[in-house]
């Protein structure tokens, strides 16, 4: 009966996940806060098997690194903006400076505030940093397109952020448990520098590159026809360039996610104006906004099942902090000189949404060494939810009115160019 009960609540939310988005399009509401609010509603049902993450710490960490990789592939491809120094540079400033930033705040918050050990402290910075692929679609570009400069700079920006933090924030878990198992010692540290941050980083980058020419030189130019695969593309081709980068940047010693996502580039930038790009995308965006339904489900039957038992108010005020103050005001101050105008950076600053990312470093982490766990996952908890709640009733209103100011502004500025010709 209870297995029978699963596949129904998983075929409804699946069903569910398709119509959400046309039946609130006009409402301040989105897929991810209708699902978690089913969610706490489920939770509230007698019966059902407990939801607890600390009990399914291996299932809670590979059902949202699934998720996660996903997303990364379809950020990556979404992207139309070749990468370089100059045309990310809004990009490299939220991963550089306002990442560690965040990280950091969160931390001395966490210690302070929260009453958590250093290395509790720096896991939850780095568990919270990252803006997340996931649940940040109201904020990111849409699908493809075929030529370049169509992006605006908010979305742009968020979304290259979402797709590189997730690997840039690892370095920085792998800190944490450190800290918590050998200690702040001179060699522990030159070890995690050497390996975590250095070595895994470059093997991702250096992954996904090769695997993303190679297969996008397969796929668009190979000269044996049946190779070509963009010809007569499946989007399910998609998912195998995700889980191949990823299992081969992890085989390999290096960051999975980082490898993931520049796989993605590396395909767009072989033929960038094709419309293979955009089934595969279309198909990754399904797969993950199906999986996403069953995750949001999960995360809010679990806070309604005894997750945030353990949080207090200063742990909550730590989320609220780091939601309200700390990314709002480090993602405005890390974008001055950017190409972002002044509305954009407060827009990009303020929408770092947090989610699936967040858990998957949690439950990660709590695999791998003795961390406060109960006390980390409400808080951890607490914060997706509310960025969940907050971003998604407010995001699709300010960004539409973001889009309204630009449109006017461009106009306005053909006029005066027609009038002057006719000067």
């Amino acid at each position: 009966m209870l297995y029978a009960v699963l596949f129904a609540l998983a075929g409804a939310s699946a069903l569910g996940a398709a119509l959400v988005p046309r039946v609130v399009d006009k409402l301040p509401v989105n897929l991810p806060m209708t699902f978690l609010a089913a969610g706490v509603v489920l939770g509230l049902v007698p019966g059902l098997p407990s939801v607890d993450p600390l009990e399914h710490e291996a299932v809670t960490s590979h059902v949202t690194e699934i998720v996660v990789i996903i997303s990364l592939m379809g950020a990556g491809l979404a992207i139309d903006r070749r990468v370089g120094w100059r045309r990310w540079a809004s990009t490299w400033r939220l991963i550089a400076v306002a990442m560690p930033l965040t990280i950091a705040l969160v931390a001395v918050t966490g210690s302070v505030l929260g009453g958590l050990p250093v290395a509790a402290a720096v896991l939850l910075g780095a568990a919270l940093a990252p803006t997340d692929p996931v649940l940040a679609s109201d904020v990111q570009v849409g699908e493809p397109a075929d030529e370049e400069g169509t992006e605006d700079e908010v979305r742009f920006a968020l979304t290259s952020e979402a797709g590189l933090n997730d690997g840039a924030a690892f370095p920085v878990v792998h800190l944490a448990v450190v800290l918590a198992t050998a200690g702040a010692t001179a060699g522990a540290l030159g070890t995690w520098v050497l390996e975590d941050v250095l070595l895994r980083a470059v093997v991702g980058v250096a992954v996904g590159w090769v695997t993303g020419r190679v297969l996008g030189e397969l796929f668009f130019r190979s000269s044996i026809p049946a190779l070509r695969l963009a010809d007569d593309v499946e989007g399910f081709t998609a998912l195998a360039v995700t889980f191949l980068a990823y299992g081969l940047g992890e085989l390999l010693h290096g960051y999975g996610f980082v490898a993931v996502f520049v796989a993605a580039c590396a395909i767009r930038s072989a033929e960038r104006s094709h419309g293979a790009h955009r089934v595969a995308h279309s198909f990754v965006e399904q797969i993950e906004r199906m999986l996403t339904a069953w995750l949001l489900l999960l995360l809010g039957a679990a806070l309604s099942d005894g997750l945030l038992d353990a949080l207090t108010w200063q742990l909550a005020l730590v989320g609220v902090l780091l939601v309200f103050v700390i990314r709002p005001l480090v993602g405005r101050l890390s974008l001055l000189g950017s190409p972002a105008g002044p509305r954009e950076r407060w827009v990009i600053g303020i929408y770092g949404v947090r989610g699936i990312g967040s858990l998957f470093y949690l439950s990660w982490a709590l695999g791998e060494a003795e961390f406060p766990g109960e006390e980390l996952w409400a808080a951890v908890g607490f914060t997706v939810a509310l960025s969940v709640l907050v971003h998604g009733a407010t995001a699709a209103a300010v960004v539409g009115r973001l889009d309204a100011h630009r449109f006017q502004r461009a106009r306005s500025r053909d006029l005066g160019e027609v009038a002057e010709t006719h000067v």
